[in-house]
């Protein structure tokens, strides 16, 4: 049988068409991670650097009231904690177990994914100081919001059994120390390493997803779909206000259809803005990593589903009231982020001062590492952490399900460089 030419034609144009994309996309994934690894870097140093020598047990004592100063202290805390979103919910259960309040529990959920340095650095790279500012002052409105929508609506019985779910635990307990003697010693500083480690472990693999899927998303999925999503399309009819709400209502339920949490969800949250979101859309869709349904199963296990919904639904009104408000107050002082920033200018591979920042901060987490040895080397010893260690490695060696698609995902971006190379 034979073909005419022009078959052939149209099906190599397809080919190239497909291979320029795929490229492309790969391309603005990768620049994402080029654009802030210096950030990461540094936001998580500064992170280990905090939970090495600030002493945190003491504060669990006075979180068990439903009042400012345990909401306060919890806040405070989670500041301070960890921004990957899995271990929020962790060191949430660990707070009820030792006896905290769950109002003081949610506050620490909501400042320990919103609250902490590194994702103000990394928002202050793709959006902007006024999101920097949203995320700071939105952060505290939602703890307050949800600490008075829990007080209001408190379920006992749910929480009562929530909390006999999670008492046959055993938390993990942290040593009392001096600071300053600790801050003045090698086995401190190895600690850091130990942490800053530690933090990469438990996030890289959200941080490689959430990049990825933003890079092929702002190259393959069409303005005009997110015009309909968030009926940015229809400006010219309905009233800004209400497609303000409706942003504000439809930003967490996108943010859980991506199933990206903490970190990983800032880069698509910038395509989504370069689309012309709404700052509602936008500001909801960055406090929803914890609405993902991966998370919601985890609080579920932790607590029974009926709180884990309870939880969720707490947190949605939240977000919806709190960027609302926020809206109305950056209206208020004209300071409403116009979108401007172009994804193509925000993913550009050149010598400027990202280069030499990735260059230096490469070299500072090739000294983390380093300490991060040390300190296991000199636990070697310590025949109970030895048997730790290899708990934790017999578990890392059963391949998770987010493990194999972070490995996958690694797959996709090669293909899509190779493509980008030779197309």
């Amino acid at each position: 049988m034979v073909f005419p030419k022009n078959c052939f034609t149209l099906r190599e144009e397809i080919n190239i068409n497909f291979l320029s994309l795929y490229g492309e996309a790969a391309k603005t994934a990768v620049g994402f991670f080029w654009k802030s690894g210096w950030a990461f870097i540094l936001g998580y140093v500064i992170s280990a650097i905090i939970q090495s020598f600030v002493p945190k047990t003491r504060l669990t004592k006075y979180m068990g009231e439903a009042n400012i100063k345990s909401v306060s202290l919890s806040t405070l805390f989670g500041a301070a904690s960890s921004s990957c979103s899995f271990a929020a919910l962790a060191a949430a259960r660990s707070l009820v177990l030792k006896g905290a309040h769950f109002i003081t529990a949610v506050a620490f959920m909501f400042a320990s994914t919103n609250l902490v340095i590194e994702l103000g650095i990394l928002i202050f790279i793709f959006l902007g100081w006024q999101f920097i500012a949203a995320e700071i002052v939105g952060g505290l409105v939602l703890i307050t919001i949800s600490s008075i929508l829990i007080k209001f609506t408190y379920p006992k019985k749910w929480l009562k059994e929530a909390r006999k779910k999670v008492e046959n635990d055993a938390p993990e307990e942290e040593e009392e120390f001096n600071w300053k003697e600790r801050i003045k010693s090698k086995e401190g500083w190895r600690l850091v390493g130990k942490h800053f480690v530690g933090e990469w472990m438990m996030v890289w693999e959200e941080i490689l997803i959430g990049f990825t899927i933003a890079g092929f998303v702002a190259i393959l999925v069409p303005e005009e779909l997110w015009a309909r999503i968030f009926l940015i399309n229809m400006t010219d009819t309905l009233p800004n206000w209400l497609i303000s709400l409706e942003n504000a209502l439809v930003g967490p339920l996108v943010a859980a259809m991506t199933f990206i949490g903490s970190m990983g969800n800032i880069p698509l949250a910038t395509v989504l803005y370069s689309n012309g979101i709404f700052f509602t859309g936008i500001m909801a869709f960055i406090y929803s990593d914890l609405m993902v349904p991966p998370l919601v199963a985890v609080n579920a296990k932790y607590y029974g589903k009926k709180t884990a919904l309870y939880i969720a639904g707490i947190m949605y009104v939240s977000i919806v009231i709190t960027a609302l408000l926020l809206n109305w107050l950056f209206g208020m002082f004209d300071i409403l982020p116009e979108s401007t920033r172009q994804i193509a200018e925000l993913t550009q591979f050149k010598i400027d001062y990202t280069f030499w920042m990735n260059i230096v901060f490469v070299a500072i987490a090739g000294v983390m590492i380093y300490l991060n040895r040390k300190y296991h080397q000199n636990k070697e010893k310590d025949k109970k952490t030895d048997d730790d260690e290899m708990k934790n490695n017999d578990n890392k060696s059963k391949l998770s399900i987010k493990r194999k698609i972070a490995y996958l995902f690694i797959i996709i971006l090669v293909g899509g460089l190779i493509s980008f190379i030779i197309t």
